[in-house]
């Protein structure tokens, strides 16, 4: 990444002075399934995520989410929170993607043609 790009835009990832803040002050937690990688200050009052790709904040897990706003003391790698059989994996918002559902009838779904449930009246 262009060193113009560092400094002024947060979008493309860590700008240069998070990262110069990272790495005077910031202490390693731990790193999410998709490879963010978490940060804490030596008193624990800060918290933060250098995003792995895209800066999304849907794609921090909910344990993650949970810890990065002192919801949780501990980080997920030292308590990692119970797990219910019933539970999904966690999955980042998909809306505006390529990925994104589409009910049947949306334009943008696989098969655009609306699919009446209903009859039409017609007029005698």
């Amino acid at each position: 990444m262009s060193l113009f790009a560092q400094i002024f835009t947060w979008w493309n990832g860590q700008t240069l002075g998070t990262r110069l803040w990272t790495s005077r002050n910031g202490q390693l937690v731990g790193e999410d399934e998709q490879g963010n990688v978490f940060y804490t200050n030596a008193d624990a009052s800060r918290r933060w995520v250098i995003y792995n790709g895209e800066v999304e904040a849907s794609r921090i897990s909910p344990e993650w989410h949970g810890w990065l706003h002192h919801t949780y003391e501990s980080p997920p790698t030292e308590a990692p929170l119970p797990r219910k059989s019933w539970e999904k994996p966690h999955q980042p918002n998909l809306t505006g993607t390529p990925a994104a559902y589409h009910p049947p009838g949306s334009i943008r779904a696989a098969d655009p043609r609306p699919r009446p449930d209903y009859d039409a009246w017609v007029p005698e």
